[in-house]
C-alpha cells in the first residue's frame, strides 16, 4: 500500500514503512505536485513555488533533477503513473486514499471531523524548505483550526463539555487570536461550573488580541462574555427529555493531544529514540524553558498512527503559578474519561482508579503523555500494568526512582537547532543577519523558552533588527522578564537548604564549582553540600559538564543571583578564604622547594581538604583556575596578596600568565587602595609583574615595574628578585654591563638574606653574561655551583634551567655533543614538570646544537609548537631565527625568507638587537 503525508513530515509510506534517501528539493517539489493533486503544473510556476523572485540559474535543470529522481523512487513503490507529463508541465494523479491531505478535506465534507484531525503529525510539510511553503502552511493551519472548532461546536451541542477541557485549553494555548476557539472554551469551562475561569479565559482572549492587534472582540464573543458574568441560563445545554442512552464503549482514535506547534525545529537524537519506543514508560526530564512538554508532544503526534486506541494528555501541573499539582485521583479520573469510561463507571478511591486505569488498558494501544509531573511518587498510580501502552511522562525534576522507566534528560539546543528554531519563527531577517542571530542564540543560552520569547519579540516589531534585538538582550534583565516566572516555579518547589544553596551558587562569579567549595560557600559539610547540590541537580536548577563539579545555565545564575541579595558578601568571602588555603596546600605539593615563600600566608583555621599527591594538585588547580581568578576579581574588595603569593610559582610554571598579570594588577591595585599596612603585598606585586612582563617578552613595562619595586622596598628578598627581572631584561638587550650590575646586587642580597633558592637562581644568570664576555670558565663555575644548590633545595625547574644554561655555554665552546645532552636533559626535565614555555627553550638550543640544518628544522619546528601554545614570544622569535637559518643551509630560500621575516617582526615587537643581524640576514646578498 501506498501512501503519501503532507499534514506533518512530507513522507512517501510504503507497507507502513516511509521510504528514506529522498533529497529535500525532490521532497518539497513532490509536496507542491500533490498539494495541486490533478492540475497541470508548468515548470515555471514550479520554479516560483520553489525560488519564488530569488531563483539561481540552475532553477530549470534542478527541477528536471528532481522530477527525473522522483520517478525512479515511485517506480521503485510501484506507482509509475502518479507522476506524469503532459504538455504544459507535469501533474500528481494520486488514487484516492493515497493523500492525506485530500482525505482530510474529504472527512470534513463529510462531517468526521475527529477523523480527519487525527490525520494530523505535525504542521503542513513540516520539514520542506521552499518559496510556497509559508503561504501553504498558513492557508493548512486554518484549515485545521476550522475543522477543530466545527468539532468543538459538535461537542458542545451534545453536552461533551467536561471532555474537552483539557484538549480545547491547549489549542487555545497555542492559538490565542482565534476569537471562535478562544469562545468555545469559556462555554465549556462555564457549562463545567467553573465561571471564574470562564471568565479569565475571556480576559485573557481580550488582552492577547488587544496587546497583538490593537482590536476588541467582536460582538458575538463580547455577548457571550456578558452572558457568563450574568450566568444567563440560555448558555446552558436544552433538556431533550430523550432517555438516558446506555453506556456505550469507548471511542476508537480518541486524540486529546495539544496543538503540535508549526515551528518544531531540532532534537533529531531524542526524536530518533522515543519514536523508538513502542511500550512502557519515558521521562523526560530538563530545566524550565527547555521543551519537554514541545518534544513529548511532538513525538505523540509523529507516533498516533501506532495507537489507534487513542492518544490520551493530561498536564499535571506540578508547576503552574498559582495552582496547585493535580493529586493522582484526578488524574486519573480525567485519563479514564479520556478512554471513554462513563463517569458511573469510575470508582471513588485512588486504588480503584488506578486499578481500573490498569484494566482498561491492558488490551488496548494507547499513548498517553503525562506532563508536568512533581515527582515519581505523582505519577507511580498512573502508570500502566503489562500493556501495549506507551506512556511519556516529563517533569523538570530526575524521576530516578520510577523503577522500569526509560529516562531522558533533554539539554539546550545545539548550534544549528537552535538557529533553525529561531529562524522558522522569524523568517528572513534572521537569515540576512547570521553573526547577531549567533549572539541571540547565546544571549539566550540556547534555551528554547528564552529563543522563543526573543524570537517572537522580534517577530511583532517589523522595524527591529536582529543586532537591535541583540543589543536589547545583553542587559538579561530582559531575558528575565520573560523566563524568571518559570524559574520562579521549580525554585519554590526545592526546600528551604536547597533554596539558599541555589541563591548562594549565584553568588559565585567563577563558571562552576565542586562540593568542597559549594561547603566553605554555604558554611556547611562537604557531604551535606554534595546532597544539595545533587538535590538542585536532579531538580534541573544546576547543570553537571563533567563528573563532581556544578555549573549554572547563564540564564539560572542570572535569577540566582538577583535572589541573594539578602545573603550578604560573606559566603563569597569564605569561598576565597578556602580557594586561598587550598590553593596554598596544592602549589606547597607541586613546589616544596620553595614552601619558604609562602610562609606568611597564615594557616586556615577550619580544616581543608588535603591534596593527596602532585597530579591531584595540579588538576585541581587546572580545574579552579578560572574560578579563582574570577572570585577575586569580582567578590569582595579585599587583599589578594596572599592569594597571588600562593598561586605565583603554579601561574609562572603553566605560563598562564594572563592570569596572573589579571591577578598581580588587582593585588597591587588593592594593597594601594588598603593604604600603609599593606606596602609589603603592593612590593610582592610589582615584583610579580615585573617578572610576568619580562616573561612575555614586554621588557619595557618589566624594567618599569622593576625599577618601582626597589624604590618602594628596601627588603633584600624582594630587592633581589628586581634586580634579577633588570638583569634579565639587559641580558636580553645585551646591555651586558648593566646586567652584570644588577645580578652582581642581586647576588649579594641573596646572600645576606639566605636565599638559596634565589642565589641559585641569580647565579644561573650571571653565567651566561660571562660567557657571552668571553670568561667561559667563570661561566661554567657559576652553573655548577648553581646546579648543586637547586639540587640541594630540591627544585627540579631550577636544575632544568641550569642544564639549559650550560647547553648554551657548552655550544659557544664548540662542545656540541655535550650540549647536546645538556638541553636533552634539560627538556626531559621540562617535560616531566609539565612547563612547556620553557621547553621550549632547551628545543631551541638542542636545534643550534644540531650541526646539520635538516635536524635542526625538525627540533626548532617543535620548540615553535611550544612556545606559540604557551605565547611565548622570546622563543618564537628564536626558532624562526633558527628555521630561517636552518632552510637556508637546506637551500629552501623561499621558506628561509619566510622565517625571517617573521622572526624580524617578533625581534622588532621585543625591542632586542637581534632584530638588526635577522634583517643583515634578509638582504638577498647574504642570501645568495
Amino acid at each position: 500500500m501506498l501512501r503519501f503525508t503532507l499534514l506533518g513530515p512530507v513522507q512517501l509510506i510504503v507497507d507502513g514503512e516511509p521510504l528514506t534517501g529522498i533529497a529535500p528539493r525532490h521532497r518539497a517539489v513532490l509536496a507542491y505536485l500533490l498539494l495541486n493533486s490533478g492540475r497541470v503544473i508548468s515548470i515555471e510556476r514550479l520554479i516560483d513555488a520553489m525560488w519564488g523572485h530569488d531563483q539561481p540559474d540552475t532553477a530549470r535543470s534542478q527541477i528536471h533533477a528532481s522530477i527525473t529522481a522522483l520517478r525512479k523512487v515511485l517506480r521503485g513503490a510501484g506507482a509509475v503513473q502518479l507522476l506524469q507529463t503532459r504538455s504544459g508541465g507535469y501533474v500528481a494523479q494520486p488514487e484516492p486514499g493515497q493523500v492525506d491531505a485530500r482525505e482530510f478535506t474529504e472527512l470534513v465534507a463529510a462531517g468526521e471531523l475527529r477523523e480527519a484531525l487525527d490525520l494530523w503529525s505535525g504542521e503542513a510539510v513540516e520539514d520542506v524548505h521552499a518559496q510556497y511553503v509559508g503561504g501553504v502552511r498558513a492557508l493548512w493551519h486554518d484549515r485545521r483550526l476550522s475543522a477543530y472548532e466545527r468539532l468543538v461546536e459538535a461537542e458542545l451541542a451534545a453536552g461533551r463539555h467536561g471532555d474537552l477541557l483539557d484538549e480545547l485549553a491547549a489549542q487555545v494555548a497555542a492559538a490565542p487570536l482565534r476569537e471562535k476557539l478562544a469562545g468555545h472554551l469559556v462555554l465549556a469551562l462555564h457549562r463545567a461550573g467553573r465561571q471564574a475561569d470562564a471568565l479569565a479565559a475571556a480576559r485573557s482572549h481580550r488582552t492577547a488580541l488587544a496587546d497583538e492587534q490593537g482590536l476588541d472582540p467582536g460582538h458575538a464573543f463580547t455577548e457571550l462574555e456578558r452572558a457568563v458574568l450574568a450566568d444567563d441560563p440560555a448558555l446552558r445545554l436544552a433538556d431533550t427529555a430523550q432517555p438516558a442512552e446506555p453506556p456505550q464503549p469507548a471511542v476508537a482514535r480518541r486524540s486529546f493531544l495539544p496543538y503540535d506547534i508549526p515551528d518544531f525545529s531540532g532534537r533529531t537524537a531524542e526524536l530518533e529514540r522515543l519514536v523508538g519506543e513502542h511500550h512502557g514508560v519515558v521521562t523526560i526530564d530538563g530545566m524550565a524553558g527547555i521543551g519537554k512538554t514541545t518534544l513529548a508532544v511532538h513525538v505523540a503526534h509523529r507516533l498516533a498512527a501506532r495507537y489507534p486506541d487513542g492518544r490520551l494528555f493530561i498536564d499535571l501541573r506540578a508547576h503552574t503559578a498559582g495552582r496547585e499539582p493535580v493529586d493522582a485521583a484526578a488524574a486519573l479520573e480525567a485519563l479514564l474519561r479520556q478512554l471513554g469510561v462513563p463517569a458511573d463507571r469510575i470508582p471513588v478511591t485512588l486504588v480503584e482508579r488506578s486499578a481500573l486505569w490498569r484494566a482498561e488498558l491492558a488490551d488496548r494501544r494507547v499513548l498517553a503523555v503525562l506532563d508536568n509531573a512533581l515527582d515519581a511518587d505523582h505519577v507511580r498510580p498512573l502508570l500502566p500494568g503489562h500493556s501495549d501502552t506507551l506512556v511519556l511522562v516529563t517533569s523538570r525534576r530526575r524521576l530516578v526512582t520510577l523503577d522500569g522507566a526509560q529516562a531522558l534528560s533533554v539539554d539546550v539546543l545545539g548550534e544549528q537547532d537552535a538557529a533553525g528554531l529561531f529562524e522558522r519563527i522569524v523568517g528572513e531577517r534572521a537569515r540576512d543577519e547570521p553573526e547577531a542571530v549567533g549572539e541571540v542564540l547565546r544571549l539566550c543560552g540556547h534555551l528554547p523558552l528564552a529563543i522563543r520569547i526573543s524570537a517572537a519579540r522580534l517577530q511583532h516589531r517589523p522595524r527591529w533588527t536582529v543586532s537591535y534585538l541583540a543589543g536589547r538582550l545583553r542587559d538579561h534583565r530582559r531575558l528575565l522578564d520573560g523566563v524568571s516566572a518559570a524559574f520562579a516555579l521549580s525554585y519554590e518547589q526545592l526546600d528551604e537548604a536547597e533554596q539558599r544553596m541555589f541563591r548562594l551558587f549565584g553568588l559565585v562569579p567563577g563558571r562552576d564549582i565542586d562540593p568542597y567549595g559549594a561547603a566553605a560557600l554555604a558554611g556547611i559539610a562537604e557531604e551535606e553540600a554534595e546532597e544539595l547540590l545533587e538535590g538542585l541537580l536532579d531538580a534541573h536548577m544546576l547543570l553537571q559538564l563533567e563528573p563532581g563539579r556544578y555549573a549554572f545555565h547563564d540564564l539560572l545564575r542570572e535569577h540566582a543571583r538577583s535572589m541573594a541579595e539578602a545573603d550578604g558578601a560573606v559566603p563569597v568571602l569564605q569561598l576565597l578564604t578556602y580557594y586561598l588555603h587550598r590553593s596554598r596546600a596544592a602549589v606547597d605539593r607541586l613546589f616544596p622547594d620553595s614552601l619558604s615563600h609562602r610562609e606568611g600566608i597564615p594557616r586556615p583555621t577550619t580544616p581543608i581538604p588535603p591534596i593527596g599527591d602532585a597530579e591531584q594538585a595540579i588538576t585541581w588547580l587546572d580545574a579552579e583556575r578560572g574560578n579563582i581568578i574570577a572570585t577575586a576579581v569580582h567578590g569582595p574588595e579585599i587583599c589578594v596578596g596572599m592569594l597571588a603569593l600562593a598561586l605565583r610559582p603554579y601561574l609562572d610554571r603553566q605560563a598562564h600568565h594572563d592570569d596572573a598579570l589579571t591577578l598581580q594588577t588587582l593585588a597591587l591595585q588593592r594593597a594601594r587602595k588598603l593604604g600603609h599596612a599593606h606596602r609589603d603585598f603592593e612590593v610582592q606585586a610589582l615584583s610579580d609583574l615585573a617578572w610576568t612582563y619580562w616573561r612575555l617578552g614586554e621588557y619595557e613595562r618589566a624594567e618599569e615595574h622593576a625599577h618601582l619595586a626597589l624604590e618602594a622596598c628596601e627588603e633584600p628578598y624582594e630587592r633581589a628578585r628586581a634586580l634579577l627581572t633588570l638583569g634579565n631584561v639587559a641580558l636580553r638587550r645585551r646591555q651586558d654591563k648593566e646586567a652584570e650590575q644588577y645580578l652582581t646586587q642581586a647576588l649579594d642580597l641573596t646572600r645576606i638574606g639566605a636565599d638559596t633558592w634565589g642565589e641559585a637562581h641569580v647565579l644561573g644568570i650571571l653565567a651566561l653574561v660571562l660567557d657571552r664576555a668571553g670568561r667561559p670558565r667563570d661561566a661554567r663555575r657559576h652553573l655548577d655551583v648553581a646546579l648543586a644548590l637547586h639540587r640541594k633545595v630540591g627544585n627540579p625547574a631550577g636544575e632544568a634551567v641550569i642544564l639549559n644554561h650550560l647547553g648554551v655555554v657548552l655550544r659557544h665552546q664548540g662542545e656540541l655533543a655535550q650540549a647536546r645532552t645538556r638541553h636533552e636533559q634539560a627538556a626531559a626535565l621540562y617535560r616531566e614538570l609539565g612547563n612547556a614555555a620553557d621547553e621550549a627553550a632547551a628545543l631551541n638550543g638542542l636545534a643550534e646544537a644540531a650541526g646539520d640544518p635538516a635536524r635542526a628544522v625538525e627540533e626548532h619546528a617543535d620548540a615553535l609548537a611550544l612556545a606559540l601554545a604557551t605565547r611565548n614570544r622570546p622563543e618564537q622569535a628564536r626558532a624562526h631565527d633558527g628555521l630561517a637559518r636552518a632552510h637556508l643551509g637546506l637551500g629552501h630560500s623561499e621558506q628561509a625568507g619566510e622565517h625571517g621575516r617573521l622572526a624580524l617582526g617578533l625581534y622588532e615587537e621585543l625591542g632586542v638587537p637581534e632584530a638588526e643581524e635577522i634583517r643583515t640576514f634578509l638582504m638577498p646578498d647574504c642570501r645568495a
